[in-house]
């Protein structure tokens, strides 16, 4: 479509058109006038915009509104058929897949497990979106896919980093590989960012423009939003904290590259558990054991508690580096051992951090509910197909 040429009719009712498209998908079903009132279109302009856009397919009719003076009013809705996107949440176990329409609305979820093979990478991918697709039968293909993985993807040499442990998702050129393969066209995102974009969505991040996210389990990772962006670094490497040298920990050049080094073996899983098994305190995961170590503290068991304060201490040792260098708004913690801390962890973490540091940002727990990666893919996607699809109103219907 080319653009409209600034000042031109073409112009103003482009903008129109996605105001009245933004109001719908922001406050639900509209009436004719209050779609005027909120555009500030007459009555006949807002009529034909309406028209404008029944006849594009973003715009339907849902029903009438009874019981107010003067006639009945017809009410608009934002059509959910006007575009689908497909969201994906890959680890080195299985793929979760989610279909959702351009409201947001979740229409077809799938899970398939993925032994730890190398496989044909698009393979995998068609079958994660083809069960999903099964579960919302008559749902169109989606527009887009965005998937979400433990990785990084280097805008550079289109390889992905940082995931040595998902086989069969090192190919030369990524994206193209899946775009060619899958026929539609598709986004890599580390599943750290795609958190934080749910978080900033959503969640405890909303109305903040600088806040870091820590996602701590099994593994460690972070992310960086910065005046409102994500900030993915020169090789999209940006927030791979478990990498990082933290005190007290081997660095790479003594465990060697491929080895578990830095934060990660200070505080991640496998050391949390080591440390809480020292104190008294099993579980079968990270987050089991921090979960019973924040009970047994709550019943009185001394060790358990001094168990949770080392580990708060360590994990405190390597954000306060995050900290010191982006003096954040905030610090969001999520990912299950994070949370299976509690109220008690996250004051133990701000404590020490606090002690540590000069910018002294307050540390909020997550809230989201369900599965945080695909609930980012899906923001991610939603963010492109609607800039798509509203985008080409001004220029005919969309395609």
């Amino acid at each position: 479509m080319t653009a409209p040429a600034p000042g031109t009719p073409s112009l103003l009712r482009a903008i129109n058109d996605r105001a009245a498209l933004k109001a719908l998908l922001e406050r639900g079903p509209l009436t004719r006038p209050e779609i005027g009132a909120i555009t500030g279109l007459s009555k006949p302009t807002a009529s034909q915009m309406l028209a404008r856009l029944s006849a594009a397919g973003l715009v339907v009719l849902d029903g009438v509104r009874e019981g107010m003076p003067g006639r009945t009013a017809e009410l608009y809705r934002l059509n959910p058929a006007a575009g689908y996107v497909a969201a994906l949440d890959v680890t080195h176990t299985r793929i979760e897949s989610a279909i959702t329409d351009i409201t947001g609305t979740v229409v077809g979820e799938h899970r398939l497990s993925t032994p730890r093979e190398r496989g044909d990478v698009v393979a995998k991918v068609r079958e994660a979106l083809r069960g999903a697709r099964a579960a919302a039968p008559g749902a169109p293909a989606p527009r887009r896919v965005v998937i979400g993985i433990q990785g990084a993807l280097d805008p550079g040499s289109g390889r992905l980093g940082y995931a040595t442990h998902i086989p069969g998702w090192h190919v030369p050129d990524l994206l193209a590989t899946l775009g060619e393969g899958l026929g539609l066209p598709v986004d890599v995102e580390n599943d750290v960012n795609l958190v934080a974009l749910a978080e900033r969505r959503h969640g405890v991040a909303r109305g903040y423009h600088d806040f870091v996210l820590l996602w701590g389990d099994s593994g460690l990772g972070s992310a960086l939003v910065l005046g409102g962006r994500l900030h993915r670094g020169a090789t999209g490497g940006a927030g791979e904290v478990g990498y990082m040298p933290a005190l007290g920990a081997p660095t790479m050049r003594e465990a060697g590259r491929h080895a578990i080094h830095g934060f990660q073996a200070l505080s991640g899983g496998p050391a949390v558990r080591s440390v809480l098994r020292a104190h008294g305190v099993r579980g079968a995961t990270p987050a089991l054991a921090v979960a019973g170590a924040v009970r047994a503290a709550g019943e009185g068991d001394e060790r358990a508690a001094r168990g949770l304060g080392e580990v708060a201490s360590r994990l405190a040792v390597g954000l306060a580096s995050v900290v010191a260098v982006v003096d954040p708004e905030i610090v969001v913690l999520t990912g299950g051992m994070l949370l299976a801390g509690g109220e008690r962890l996250r004051a133990l973490i701000e404590r020490e951090l606090h002690a540590l540091t000069l910018p002294r940002p307050p540390l909020l727990l997550s809230t989201l509910e369900g599965n945080p990666v695909l609930a980012g893919a899906v923001e991610l996607g939603l963010d492109k197909v609607r800039e798509e699809v509203f985008g080409a109103v001004a220029g005919g219907s969309p395609s």
